[in-house]
């Protein structure tokens, strides 16, 4: 059976960790490298930071706008993080997977308790550890993206974010970060081979046992 007749159901792929553990630069990586993996783009309350693009990163939107996007129910999750609001959009997300492409959601811990409990059964949860919290804290400062203030404040919440480790289906110790990657793609390729998503098997299987010896 050629692959392009094989159907299946796509999988939320959703990656956290605190700032600077290194979520970002591994999401980007196996984007890069599958073609069957799409960003979920959050819309956000926050400015952009310098280099970030609407659109790319996120949909940069007002209060207002935020709040008609939740009283319209048109988000699988938000959620106020460093004194902003993040969420994701549903329509695109639920487009995504009814035709078989994988969505990445690179969220906080509250997006990913929210989405589980909305579609456990499409969710697959990875978060990301940092090797110590002074390397964490050498990370953020060496990006650059943020003042000092910011910085320390994201230091501070690190370790709150880092104790709901254990709601997330596996973790990675990004220590190394090729090593890191490896095990990401290894994760990827598992879960979008469980046979639960493979909506083509059922139906090849009764087509092949109705077949003549």
């Amino acid at each position: 059976m050629p692959n392009s007749q094989r159907l299946r159901r796509g999988l939320m792929l959703i990656v956290s960790s605190p700032s600077g553990a290194g979520k970002t630069s591994l999401c980007r990586r196996l984007m890069a490298d599958h073609a069957d993996l799409d960003l979920s783009i959050s819309v956000t309350t926050r400015s952009p930071r310098p280099g970030e693009k609407d659109g790319r990163e996120y949909h940069f939107i007002s209060d207002a706008a935020m709040d008609d996007l939740v009283k319209n129910d048109a988000l699988l999750e938000w959620a106020a993080v460093h004194d902003h609001r993040y969420g994701s959009p549903r329509e695109p997300v639920e487009k995504a997977l009814s035709q078989g492409q994988n969505v990445l959601f690179d969220i906080d811990w509250q997006g990913a308790q929210r989405i589980s409990a909305k579609a456990p059964s499409d969710v697959v949860r990875v978060f990301i550890l940092p090797p110590s919290m002074e390397e964490l804290k050498r990370r953020l400062y060496a990006r650059a993206q943020d003042a000092d203030d910011v910085i320390q404040r994201r230091l501070s919440r690190a370790k709150g974010e880092i104790a709901h480790w254990a709601e997330y289906d596996y973790v990675i110790l990004n220590d190394d970060f090729d090593r890191s990657y490896a095990e990401l793609v290894h994760i990827y390729h598992s879960e979008t081979a469980r046979r639960s998503r493979g909506l083509w098997i059922a139906p090849f299987v009764d087509e092949l046992m109705s077949e003549p010896l």
